[in-house]
C-alpha cells in the first residue's frame, strides 16, 4: 500500500503553530509596567484646570502657531523681493554686457567676428 499524506491538515497544522508562536511574540513586545506612580499621572492631567485650562492651552498654540506662520510669510516675502530685484539687475548687467561686446569684439572687413577670423573658402 502506498502512503498518503494529508497536505491540507498538514498546512493547518503549521498554519496553528506559527500563529501561536506569533501570538507569543507579540504579547512578549509589550513592556511591563512596573513602578508606575499613579498620582504623578494624574497630576499631569489636572493641572490644565478643566474645559478653561484646554481652552487656554488651545489659545496659546494657536497664537504660537499664527506668529510662525507670520515669521514664514515675512521670509517668504523678503526672497521674493530679492529675487525680484536680482532679475533687474541681471537684465541691466546683460545690456551692459552686450554693448561691452559690441564695441570691444573686433571684426574684419568681411564682416566677420573675433579675434580669428575664419577664412573664406573659394568654391
Amino acid at each position: 500500500m502506498s502512503v498518503t499524506r494529508l497536505k491540507r491538515k498538514h498546512r493547518k497544522n503549521i498554519a496553528r503553530a506559527n500563529n501561536k508562536q506569533h501570538i507569543i511574540k507579540e504579547l512578549l513586545r509589550t513592556p511591563v509596567l512596573k513602578n508606575v506612580d499613579l498620582e504623578e499621572l494624574k497630576s499631569r492631567f489636572t493641572t490644565t484646570g478643566g474645559v478653561a485650562g484646554a481652552v487656554a492651552a488651545v489659545k496659546n498654540t494657536a497664537t504660537a502657531a499664527v506668529e510662525k506662520a507670520k515669521e514664514v510669510v515675512g521670509d517668504v516675502a523678503e526672497k521674493v523681493k530679492e529675487a525680484a530685484t536680482s532679475t533687474d539687475e541681471k537684465a541691466d548687467n546683460a545690456a551692459a554686457f552686450d554693448d561691452a561686446e559690441a564695441v570691444t569684439k573686433p571684426v574684419n572687413e568681411d564682416g566677420q567676428g573675433g579675434e580669428h577670423p575664419k577664412p573664406e573658402i573659394a568654391l
